[in-house]
């Protein structure tokens, strides 16, 4: 007579015979799951399909967009030195509204580049406080990028421009944030010291100047000058 199959807990036997292998149980186990098992497979498949869609299309974009961005800094450096000229009001008016159009619709690098020729315009036209705006929005758009400390100190200046202190000392203190990686971190904090010298704050002044033989004093230009403007005001 036939032997009667038995189960005992996770092991199938013969009567008496020695339990499945391991071998043999995830056969087992992957033989009566075969149908959920290729439906995962399926589905993991085409995840991945949709992903590799979805980075595809993000990178066309963006190449896209750089393409856009380097276009526009082409016709910027055409018309640099015609800005002011009046003959081409029309193609600078143009420029300034497709930039305008553009910018705020891309982050990253291109968001950024894009705001710093639209600062560039109007910094050209003296128009510092619409320069200030465009440089603010561009070190947002450019947040950890090279682009975000060059669009704080550039914000800087045209905050200067317009009188502003206080606007201009925040934006160069923002830029000190970037001393590891940003070449103008040392001139940012001079700038620091010389408002508030013209402030008449004698004392935040020095500390601002202290600083930069301090944290950079391999820097032969600022960290000099300073140098001499602490010898001034310690007279």
């Amino acid at each position: 007579m036939a032997k009667d199959t038995v189960i005992q807990g996770n092991f199938r036997t013969l009567d008496n015979d020695k339990p499945l292998t391991l071998n043999e149980k995830l056969s087992d186990f992957l033989q009566k799951r075969r149908k959920t098992l290729a439906f995962f497979a399926v589905g993991v498949v085409a995840i991945l399909v949709i992903l590799i869609a979805v980075f595809s299309v993000g990178d066309m974009l963006q190449s896209k967009a750089l393409t856009h961005v380097e276009e526009f800094a082409r016709r910027y450096e055409t018309l640099l030195p015609l800005i002011t000229d009046e003959s081409k009001t029309t193609d600078v008016q143009a420029l300034i509204d497709e930039l305008s159009a553009f910018a705020p619709k891309h982050s990253g690098y291109t968001g950024a580049r894009a705001y710093s020729l639209l600062a560039g315009i109007y910094a050209e036209q003296k128009n510092w406080a619409d320069a200030e705006k465009a440089w603010d929005a561009g070190a947002k758009a450019g947040a950890k990028t090279y682009l975000e400390p060059v669009c704080l100190f550039s914000a800087a200046v045209a905050a200067e421009e317009q009188g502003n202190a206080a606007k201009a000392i925040e934006r160069y203190t923002q830029c000190i944030a970037f001393a590891d990686t940003f070449p103008a971190a040392p001139r940012a904090q001079f700038s620091i010291g010389r408002l508030q010298e013209t402030q008449g704050n004698k004392d935040a002044a020095l500390a601002a100047y202290r600083e930069i033989p301090s944290k950079w004093p391999n820097d032969t230009i600022w960290a000099s000058l300073a140098q001499s403007k602490i010898i001034f005001l310690s007279r």
